[in-house]
């Protein structure tokens, strides 16, 4: 079977006897019980950075304040700025204090909580993937499919550009990283193919997330020296986008409606950016804690076909645009719109709608061709320049997106 394939779903079989059991439980009127549901639930997340200023924590945050806002007999607290060595620490701390539901927001510092889930197993953890795949009964894995919506920005950066270069302002080499870049360059390029461009994507990694100095400084080369004029950041500070703003140039957000919520800028700079509303998977995961499900779902890996009703009866959905409290087409920036071209504009409407129906998605219908630079993990190598990882039509499984995408698209050049 093709590695990048979806696993053909095996049919489950009751044995013999135990279907015997069953059915003598249901005769004498005593079908198997259900799970005890649980009445309320605190939500914690371990946020490991600053919340305020910062565009993934505080998009987290705001996820627990959602989630609180809807369900009455739903907490949320949470401790911010913690590492690795303190994420079990506050974690004990925060389950003494009644929390049921234990969240770190970043691999690195969340993957400790596996060590502890055991000791508490009425307890629910979870952790972000950003490489590594490890579950337990009660330890959550969860991401959302940021790429779709980085796919329909991709598409607009593409239409700005009118130097031809876009730049990115990117942490490290990760397979979280590569894939979402990978999102908004297969946009970009089917930007470019459509209307007859050469477009460069330019990326120069910082070391770290939140690195506001030296974010400013990669943005700034990208501009002086690689002649950017769009650019976009996988990191979590403002200073690409006071760059951007400096500059006179376009910029993509990320992770947040930076315009609405934020007030960073304004749509004379912020082109459009992506949401993420980790809230969906969030109450994914405590919809099954107050049923009493004893054996969650422990990869959470969900898109734009996913939502969840707010308790203003707005309809999210995991992923989508957004600039300035818009959301869809209606986010594309009004400054930005007369630069891009109706055909554009269509397209970004016609594929986000084919994906809230998950009737279309990027990965799928486009072949993955390797730049041959990316990021070596333990037993596989980059693949050589050319070489087509996947070919257009064939769906990645969820694993190999969230563990094995190692390597940069054609048409991507990391700068040293």
């Amino acid at each position: 079977m093709n590695q990048y394939l979806h696993p053909n779903k095996k049919l489950k079989f009751i044995g013999t006897f135990a279907f015997l059991i069953l059915m003598a439980g249901l005769v004498i009127g005593c079908a198997p019980a259900a799970p005890e549901q649980t009445e309320g639930a605190t939500l914690a997340i371990e946020h490991f950075s600053p919340i305020e200023g910062t565009t993934w924590s505080g998009a987290h945050d705001r996820a627990g304040k959602r989630i609180a806002e809807k369900a009455d007999n739903v907490d949320y607290v949470f401790r911010e700025e913690v590492g690795p060595d303190l994420t079990v620490p506050y974690a004990e701390e925060l389950i003494a204090d009644g929390a049921n539901i234990v969240v770190g927001n970043a691999e690195f510092m969340g993957m400790p909580l596996i060590d502890i889930a055991d000791q508490y197993p009425e307890v629910y953890f979870g952790s972000i993937i950003a490489s590594d795949l490890s579950t337990k009964r009660n330890f959550i894995r969860l991401f959302p499919k940021q790429y779709q919506a980085l796919y329909l920005e991709g598409l607009i950066a593409g239409a700005l550009t009118q130097t031809g270069n876009i730049g990115v302002v990117s942490a490290f080499p990760s397979v979280q990283v590569i894939r979402r870049q990978a999102g908004f360059t297969l946009g970009v390029q089917d930007a470019a193919e459509l209307l007859g461009k050469d477009v460069n994507i330019y990326v120069k990694y910082a070391g770290d997330w939140f690195l506001p100095p030296e974010e400013r400084a990669i943005a700034e080369t990208l501009v002086s020296t690689n002649n950017v004029d769009v650019i976009t950041h996988q990191t979590d500070s403002s200073s690409p986008l006071d760059v951007a703003v400096e500059q006179g140039i376009w910029f993509v957000g990320k992770d947040m409606d930076i315009v609405g919520e934020y007030g960073w800028s304004d749509t004379n700079t912020v082109a459009v950016s992506f949401d993420t509303r980790w809230e969906v998977l969030y109450e994914h995961m405590l919809n099954e804690f107050l049923a009493g499900e004893e054996n969650p779902t422990t990869i959470l890996y969900l898109g734009m076909d996913d939502s969840m009703e707010l308790a203003d009866g707005t309809v999210a959905y995991t992923v989508d645009i957004m600039n300035d409290g818009k959301v869809g087409v209606e986010a594309i920036s009004p400054a930005a719109l007369p630069s891009i071209p109706q055909e554009i504009v269509d397209l970004v409407e016609q594929r986000r709608e084919e994906m809230i129906a998950g009737s279309w998605d990027p990965f799928t219908a486009h072949a993955f061709i390797s730049n041959g630079t990316g990021l070596e993990l333990e037993g596989t190598s980059i693949p050589a320049a050319g070489t087509e990882v996947k070919p257009a039509g064939e769906a990645p499984t969820a694993e190999w997106l969230l563990s094995l995408f190692n390597f940069d698209l054609q048409g991507v050049t990391i700068l040293e």
